[in-house]
């Protein structure tokens, strides 16, 4: 019989990105190693995207409440929990993880299952440093002192996607005493072929580019990912660039969003190189990949970067701040390179990547594609989560 997993997540609207998207990728590759996998979430049972998926996903109703609190998911659970094998908990700090605690901690001692939790990186310390966040800060202390301590070190142990990731959640709260620590890591499955269809999608989304190579930032628009940061470092060495910039992704419409369109709008030297295309999927997502001349992120704090490993697959060199935590194995693979997360960093990381002669940017080609394989194919992952997961169980 088939060993299953339930995984806890807050929503698997792709509009949120990383977790989302992890989710479906780890959930998909475990289905690929013989393994029942099904999700629980709290989003509105109409949603466009509740029945794309090739795994069972229970959408229990939306909830607009700040903690994501939902009536129906303790019940739910508590009436569920016995169908599944092992339960993956998908980030902290919302209603979803602390009742997973809740839920399994009220069953008898010999019906406990085993549960595990990916914080995703929500606990990194940037979040109770980053300026303009004092009173979040604040309120996630009491929290941790109050609720999330027991989530944390009450699990079977803690899953992260990489070693900086591990080191950094050690920093922020205590007491701090997770049981087992396990990187597991995070990939991708192999992209798609690229095809003139991806090239002609991508196109259609961004015609004012015009064919011109150009580089690339696609992620949620968001102070975070650094967006300011890019179009002052493109704006200060833009004579000396023969390349566009292409944002894409999600938040024009926030208030960051509507601030860097006007920024750009209102700068001659911005307003016709600077190219926003909203949010890329399916064959126009993989067409600007395939297209770009390298990907860009400078990102104050990133756990991953799904979107980096993506470009990385598609043999795009990537130019990264050292707080994208996948840093280390990239700068050793001479995939693309890192730099602060400043203007300085964020200018030579473009400055850096123009100097390159054809043929290096070649060789980093490879070297991006070769990274991706060592590091972040999605078979990889798959196979570290059934040795964890699966096979202690198969063993009892």
């Amino acid at each position: 019989m088939s060993q299953k997993i339930l995984h806890v997540v807050s929503s698997m609207d792709p509009v949120f990105g990383g977790v989302s998207k992890a989710v479906r990728t780890i959930a998909t590759s475990l289905m690929e190693n013989g393994i029942v996998n099904e999700v629980v979430s709290l989003d509105d049972i109409q949603a466009d995207f509740i029945n794309n998926d090739s795994f069972k996903l229970h959408a229990l109703g939306s909830s607009k409440n700040p903690w994501a609190y939902n009536s129906k998911l303790l019940p739910w659970l508590k009436d569920n929990l016995h169908y599944y094998d092992v339960v993956m908990v998908h980030g902290l700090w919302l209603y979803s993880s602390y009742v997973v605690y809740l839920a399994i901690n009220s069953m008898r001692k010999q019906d406990r299952l085993k549960y595990f939790v990916m914080p995703h990186g929500m606990l990194d310390p940037y979040f109770q440093k980053a300026e303009g966040r004092r009173l979040k800060a604040i309120r996630n202390w009491l929290y941790w002192k109050l609720i999330e301590y027991k989530v944390v070190n009450n699990a079977d142990g803690l899953l992260f996607t990489c070693e900086e990731e591990r080191l950094l959640a050690k920093q922020p709260f205590k007491p701090y005493k997770p049981k087992k620590e396990y990187i597991v890591g995070l990939g991708v499955d192999v992209p798609p072929i690229h095809n003139a269809d991806m090239d002609k999608a991508f196109q259609n989304c961004c015609k004012s580019l015009e064919n011109r190579p150009f580089l690339l930032f696609l992620s949620r628009i968001h102070q975070k990912k650094g967006v300011d940061l890019l179009l002052e470092a493109y704006k200060r060495c833009i004579s000396e660039v023969d390349l566009d910039l292409v944002i894409a992704g999600p938040g024009c419409e926030s208030d960051y969003g509507k601030y860097l369109l006007k920024t750009v709008s209102e700068d001659s030297k911005l307003k016709s190189r600077v190219h926003f295309t909203g949010m890329l999927s399916g064959n126009a997502k993989w067409g600007a990949f395939y297209n770009a001349d390298a990907f860009i992120l400078p990102s104050h704090q990133e756990n991953f970067g799904i979107a980096v490993v993506e470009a990385l697959a598609c043999g795009t060199p990537v130019l990264i701040s050292d707080k994208v935590n996948i840093w280390r194995e990239i700068k050793n693979g001479n995939g693309g390179f890192v730099e602060q997360d400043d203007l300085r960093g964020t200018t030579n990381l473009i400055l850096k990547w123009v100097a390159l002669k054809t043929h290096e940017k070649k060789i980093m080609e490879q070297n991006a594609k070769k990274t991706f394989l060592e590091h972040y194919a999605i078979q990889l992952v798959a196979k570290r989560l059934v040795e964890l997961l699966i096979k202690p169980l198969e063993i009892a």
